[in-house]
């Protein structure tokens, strides 16, 4: 007869215990708004919450390559953009050259600025950022991958806007296409001039055209990072429908939950007041 109160006992305790957690449970999830906190409380919903999960870590590692890689186009546009302006003025200098009543302090200045036009249209294509990574690319572009099974090349390589620039059936560099300016520049010879300053509209052109490309690169980058948003979003809403809690269903399962263990304790305390004799009345 002991044996069988203490089992009816112990069974009582393990019921208020349950209570207790469901209630402790119900009011976890109604301040932090999740009612899925563990893998017994819904096999199936945990089991697609977990690859939501991994889903959004490999989505969260493509957005940072997108973003990374929209910055280094950014820098590379910009850096485009102002070699086409630095060319922009190498043609109207040439241009300025070519009259002959310019004294020898105005052809020394002239120099001089194509000097510092070449100089700075280097610094532009071997520039680094803060961490080290170049705005051009070395040799080949990097591809970066941004999705599944898609890797993007974000920049061109130093090579591409510099070299391989057609003048008159010749290829040569941007740099040497200044030198020959400068050169030209310093001789005075009228014909040397017009020639450098052909070079210079075809070395503009081929800065031009390697704007476009790269446009083209930063217009991938933005479909892709928009697309990788709204697949975010998505992802968000389907974890919070799965994880998120019915406030008025987890109130009202608290409040009844509170209701049974207070009349369980209750009746316990009053049981637990009787002697065993009592209870075999």
């Amino acid at each position: 007869m002991v044996g069988i109160t203490n089992k009816i006992l112990l069974a009582e305790i393990r019921r208020q215990q349950q209570l207790s957690q469901g209630i402790v449970d119900g009011q976890t999830a109604i301040s932090t708004g999740k009612t899925l906190t563990r893998p017994s409380e819904n096999a199936l919903a945990w089991v697609q919450v977990s690859d939501i999960g991994r889903a959004q870590a490999q989505q969260a590692a493509w957005q940072s390559n997108v973003s990374t890689g929209t910055a280094r186009a950014a820098t590379a546009e910009a850096n485009l953009q102002e070699m086409n302006t630095l060319l922009t003025r190498a043609q109207e200098l040439l241009t300025a050259a070519r009259n002959g009543a310019l004294n020898d302090a105005s052809k020394t200045a002239i120099v001089e600025e194509m000097k510092t036009i070449r100089t700075t249209i280097d610094a532009l294509l071997n520039q680094k950022d803060y961490n080290g990574v170049p705005t051009f690319d070395d040799g080949q572009s990097v591809l970066v991958p941004v999705s599944r099974g898609l890797n993007l090349a974000v920049v061109g390589t130093r090579q591409e806007v510099s070299e391989g620039i057609d003048v008159g059936g010749t290829p040569m560099t941007l740099d040497a296409i200044l030198g020959q300016s400068i050169t030209a520049l310093q001789g005075g010879v009228d014909a040397d001039v017009v020639a450098a300053l052909d070079a210079v509209k075809a070395a503009q052109n081929h800065v031009v055209l390697e704007q476009t490309k790269q446009g083209v690169r930063s217009d991938r980058l933005d479909v892709i990072g928009t697309r990788l948003t709204d697949i975010d979003i998505d992802l968000k809403e389907r974890r919070a429908d799965l994880e998120s809690t019915d406030l008025t269903e987890v109130i009202s399962s608290v409040s009844a939950k509170l209701l049974q263990l207070e009349a369980a304790q209750s009746a316990f305390a009053r049981i637990n007041q009787q002697t065993l004799f009592d209870l075999i009345k």
